[in-house]
């Protein structure tokens, strides 16, 4: 994956951000939804 998917899902998985700005991304298209599945997966 790349970096910026890994950094998301690290601070996803800390807490640091919300699902709601994981989503924001996925809809302005800086992610794929299968790189939103991988972050909340």
């Amino acid at each position: 994956m790349r970096q910026f998917v890994e950094s998301l899902r690290r601070l996803y998985r800390a807490g640091r951000i919300t699902l709601t700005k994981v989503q924001e991304y996925v809809n302005k298209g800086t992610i794929t939804t299968a790189e939103y599945d991988y972050i909340v997966g």
